[in-house]
């Protein structure tokens, strides 16, 4: 998800895909969604609100990627 936010193939502004849709389409567990969701809020790559969702966060706000 970071990669595909990082690349600009999701828009700043646009919905990330829920924890049911991202749990089926990579084959994981939800608590392992739940961690992938908490830490793109931690690196500041989407902005979660009640009601809402979550959707892509400006990139002045995100954190540096680490190098590989």
């Amino acid at each position: 998800m970071s990669r595909r936010i990082r690349s600009g193939e999701l828009k700043v502004g646009e919905r990330v895909p829920s924890l049911v849709a991202l749990t089926a389409e990579f084959g994981i567990a939800s608590a392992t969604g739940m961690k992938v969701m908490r830490q793109l809020r931690e690196d500041g790559l989407i902005r979660t609100e009640p009601g809402v969702g979550s959707k892509v966060a400006d990139p002045e706000d995100w954190e540096p990627e680490e190098a590989p």
